[in-house]
């Protein structure tokens, strides 16, 4: 297929934004969690499954692989959605550690304020 072929069956302004969240066990890893469903349900954005990622679903990938753009929302310096999307081959997405916006593992509560704070910030990459 040529690229002129390429861009008038380009339906990119359909492609989802897709939100990858750490969902780990500790309280900033339900915070990203959170904050990740809280984008998809206001239709921001779409939270789509890391677990998939991780294990190479054929569909996820390919989903991901065609998205207009991806967010890697992580609680903790360990980075575990990030890692996870990189070691699939995934480059270029958006990242948004919430260590890095104060927010520390074991000390942070889930509330609505911390859940839209987050988001705030997310939508920034989105």
């Amino acid at each position: 297929m040529s690229s002129s072929e390429t861009s008038s069956s380009c339906t990119c302004s359909a492609a989802p934004k897709l939100i990858f969240s750490c969902s780990g066990a500790a309280d900033v890893g339900g915070l990203a969690d959170q904050t990740a469903r809280k984008l998809s349900r206001e239709g921001v954005g779409k939270m789509f499954c890391l677990a998939g990622i991780g294990g190479r679903v054929s569909g996820i990938l390919k989903s991901t692989e065609t998205a207009a753009s991806v967010l890697a929302i992580d609680g903790c310096p360990l980075d575990c959605a990030k890692k996870s999307l990189e070691e699939a081959g995934f480059s270029g997405f958006n990242h948004l550690r919430l260590a890095d916006l104060g927010m520390e593992k074991g000390k942070t509560e889930i509330t609505a304020e911390a859940i839209d704070q987050v988001a705030e910030k997310a939508m920034a990459f989105l």
